[in-house]
């Protein structure tokens, strides 16, 4: 229990300290940033249960106004705002990655890791995201997937990114991927 809960903490602070790492606005008002490879990381690693708590542990901290979003953002504000799909979607996109990681105990790690990090970390958090366009920003759906098209590359990198990590870890250490945990 408590290295669960130390592991849900240290995952939250790896998404807030990725946010840190120098971002850009695109005109859509969405930044792009490293954050969404922490939660892919969070749901690959973790598991499905502990990567979505870390993540909810993440938005809990941005809702009580810590500046821990891309650009130094946070409050209750962010989550009325253009990226706010994207944060809904955050603990679903990490136990997507998770849930799939550990089903996939048949495939090598990097495979199932990383085929989890793009399910969730791409394809539910961009159904997410062009919704939360749609109605934080009023954009119709094919203006929502037109703007955020720029971001499919470096996400698709990121989960394979992600699929590499969780690997690495598990070969130097197999019992912190819980993931894979039987």
């Amino acid at each position: 229990m408590e290295r669960s809960v130390a592991l849900i903490a240290l995952f939250a602070a790896l998404i807030a300290v990725l946010g840190l790492f120098p971002s850009f606005m695109l005109i859509t008002g969405v930044p792009i940033s490293a954050q969404s490879l922490g939660v892919m990381l969070a749901g690959t690693v973790l598991g499905a249960r502990r990567g979505a708590l870390a993540v909810l542990l993440f938005l809990l901290l941005v809702a009580l106004g810590l500046p821990l979003l891309a650009g130094g953002r946070g409050g209750l504000g962010v989550f009325v705002g253009p990226t706010a799909g994207f944060l809904f979607g955050f603990p679903v996109a990490a136990f997507v990655a998770g849930w799939i990681t550990a089903r996939w105990r048949g495939v090598d790690l990097s495979i199932a890791a990383g085929a989890g990090a793009l399910l969730g970390g791409v394809v539910v958090l961009y159904a997410f995201g062009v919704g939360g366009m749609m109605v934080f920003a009023g954009l119709t759906p094919l203006q929502a997937i037109t703007a955020l098209g720029a971001f499919i590359p470096g996400d698709i990198i990121k989960a394979v990114v992600a699929g590499l990590i969780t690997r690495a870890i598990w070969q130097a250490r197999p019992g912190a991927v819980l993931s894979r945990a039987r």
